[in-house]
């Protein structure tokens, strides 16, 4: 789908909320964007339902390309949540775009840490924060964990809001936050 200016906060930002959108930025001029564009397509087609491609025209979208520091083209973003979570800049071959996309629709290593502690019954306020999707209640529980454990400890929950933090993505305004007070905590 093309995305504008005017469309980019409900098709992009408000779409990745359910599903990961990813955004090609591109020109018509741009040779390299015309040899990734039919790459991103057929990947994107072979995860229909998982995954949303958007395309934006940099020249006639100069709000959007500014807005997100595109300085090169084609260059490639994906988002979750409303925010960037991955991206590239520049041509790839068809197997490090299917290998982009595949991390981008795998469970996240979010999701598998919790799944860790949901089986062995620990930190269940935590879990069930994340399974809710509240992040943010997530990382404050985690938090409190850290400032009250054992060295030992600390390394597990510091791995867990890690892996938050990734999931969110690193523009998340809710992960900066975290990360700071992680790290004052820690050190």
């Amino acid at each position: 789908m093309n995305v504008t200016d005017e469309t980019f906060e409900r098709d992009v930002v408000e779409r990745s909320r359910e599903l990961p959108v990813v955004v090609d930025f591109w020109a018509e001029w741009c040779g390299p964007c015309h040899a990734l564009a039919p790459v991103l397509e057929r990947a994107a087609e072979g995860r229909a339902g998982q995954v949303v491609l958007a395309k934006v025209d940099v020249d006639a979208n100069t709000g959007l390309a500014a807005r997100f520091g595109i300085r090169g083209i084609p260059a490639v973003k994906a988002f979750r949540n409303g925010h960037v979570v991955r991206e590239f800049t520049g041509a790839l071959s068809p197997t490090a775009v299917e290998a982009f996309l595949d991390e981008l629709t795998a469970p996240s290593e979010a999701d598998r840490l919790f799944g860790e502690l949901e089986q062995r019954g620990e930190l269940s306020d935590v879990v069930a924060a994340y399974r809710s999707g509240d992040r943010e209640r997530a990382l404050a529980l985690l938090l409190e964990c850290v400032q009250a454990a054992a060295d030992g400890r600390r390394d597990e929950l510091r791995t867990l809001m890690v892996a938050l933090f990734g999931e969110l993505g690193q523009e998340h305004p809710v992960a900066a936050e975290y990360r700071r007070r992680l790290a004052t905590a820690i050190y």
